[in-house]
């Protein structure tokens, strides 16, 4: 099956090129994103007390914004909301997991948890963004 994938019974045509390109689409979304786009309040995600939640909900915003953005040139607004919401809640769990010093923040760059739980916060965020890759190019089929 090249290129195909069985669902129900269904045989889908699974767009290869459409996908591939909103694969990049996303990775140039989370590079700017995570880095041009968040600014010095915005890592105010990592401070203790309730501190963080405002700065990490504007971090997580602004995923949302780009992936409605994205969603929106494929699908209808009402979908394009859901994903940039389900997107901005991934987000904001996932980076508060990462940078709570309670959580996966305690540890330090000179120790190998710090790698494995930064590794660990952007195989979240990949697998995320695939997850509405494939929903988007199989949304009309």
């Amino acid at each position: 099956m090249d290129n195909e994938s069985r669902l129900g019974g269904k045989v889908l045509q699974i767009p290869i090129y459409e996908t591939f390109l909103l694969l990049v689409v996303f990775q140039v979304k989370h590079f700017l994103c995570d880095y041009p786009l968040q600014g010095q309040y915005m890592l105010g995600k990592f401070k203790g007390g309730s501190d963080w939640v405002l700065p990490l909900a504007s971090h997580a915003g602004v995923h949302g914004l780009f992936t409605f953005g994205i969603a929106a040139c494929m699908v209808p607004i009402r979908i394009a909301v859901m994903i940039a919401i389900v997107d901005y809640a991934v987000h904001f769990l996932q980076d508060r997991l990462k940078a709570s010093p309670n959580l996966l923040g305690r540890w330090k760059p000179d120790n190998k948890f710090f790698w494995w739980a930064l590794g660990q916060d952007q195989m979240a965020h990949h697998l995320t963004h695939y997850a509405i890759v494939a929903y988007l190019v199989t949304f009309t089929l």
